[in-house]
């Protein structure tokens, strides 16, 4: 069995506490956090043992899972991965490029196995759409979300829209050719809505937008491709796909449209999405790759590819605002 210790237990500390409780091939050991008021919630609601030096709590675990401000991640990671152990971080990978670049490397030497946390990799309407023949040409993304103060020290592009760039690097299996953006700081000392275009040199075209300033929730993907519209609703849950219809597809709406070419018959369908906890799937996830010596879904390299285009992302804008 696989023990597992919790590097901060605020907000989404105690979800991911929830969801190893229910996972039945680990063992939860015990939790680092300065804070002393949410150390004494968590050994009062959940029994844990309290860690007060962040090395004892390492060298008593086989996974490390890290819950802490973005700032902290390097700092815990590596002394995770020094001793060789199996590290889970919450994204974005690290507050630099450079403390990236060098937990890769380290993670490479050590041969330890790393996640990224980028949950909407397990969303049920995401996964609605694994094993589908996707060439996505043009991808229109809305996250829109209320304000809160929570996750503000950094940008909405590390905050919300690093989300999508992971789900769309995920998906388009080219490199970045330009990007284009503009943000705006309102609520913040960083920008608080930005808008942002990244051109792929296959081709395709992505158009995102991120706000933390909304009066109203938005999390949706739409992809345009060759043979189909697939839409995504990743806040609730559903996922919508337009295409021809083929021979093969039942229980579809359908409805004709007369083109220049003649009629053709569109089919709609709305694949039925289980209930399922995303959390829970990413930590099993993580699990079933250390057991089985497999590639964990969002690995460290994935979470340096976001950071990446993260990074231009703000660089593009700061240049921008400077400009003007």
């Amino acid at each position: 069995m696989l023990k597992v210790g919790v590097f901060g237990v605020g907000h989404l500390g105690k979800f991911h506490l929830n969801n190893w409780k229910e996972i039945e091939e680990v063992k939860l050991v015990g939790f680092f956090d300065p804070n002393n008021d949410n150390a004494k919630q968590v050994s009062a609601d959940y029994g844990l043992k309290r860690f007060m030096d962040e090395e004892k709590l390492i060298d008593s675990c086989d996974i490390i899972d890290v819950v802490v401000p973005t700032d902290k991640h390097f700092e815990i990671c590596m002394q995770a991965v020094r001793k060789g152990k199996h590290v889970f971080v919450e994204k974005p990978l690290t507050h630099t490029i450079d403390e990236a670049k060098q937990l890769v490397n380290m993670v490479r030497e050590a041969n330890v196995k790393f996640q990224v946390g980028h949950v909407e990799r397990f969303n049920p309407a995401f996964l609605a759409i694994k094993g589908m023949p996707l060439n996505p040409m043009f991808i229109e993304v809305h996250r829109l979300a209320q304000f809160n103060p929570r996750g503000t020290e950094v940008s909405v592009i590390l905050d919300l829209m690093i989300h999508d760039i992971d789900i769309i690097l995920s998906l388009v299996k080219s490199d970045v050719k330009h990007i284009y953006a503009s943000g705006v700081a309102v609520m913040t000392d960083t920008p608080d809505i930005a808008n942002v275009r990244i051109e792929f040199n296959n081709g395709c075209v992505a158009n995102l937008t991120s706000s933390r300033i909304s009066m109203k929730k938005m999390r949706k993907v739409r992809l345009f491709q060759k043979d189909a519209y697939i839409g995504l609703d990743f806040l609730e849950k559903k996922t919508e796909i337009i295409k021809l219809k083929e021979d093969s597809d039942t229980n579809v709406f359908e409805f004709d449209l007369e083109t220049p070419t003649g009629k053709k018959t569109l089919a709609v369908a709305s694949p039925v999405i289980p209930q399922a906890n995303a959390i829970k799937l990413e930590l099993q996830s993580f699990v079933d790759a250390i057991n089985n010596n497999t590639t964990p879904v969002v690995s460290e390299i994935d979470g340096l590819l976001a950071m990446q285009v993260a990074h231009q992302i703000i660089a593009k804008i700061n240049k921008t605002n400077i400009a003007e």
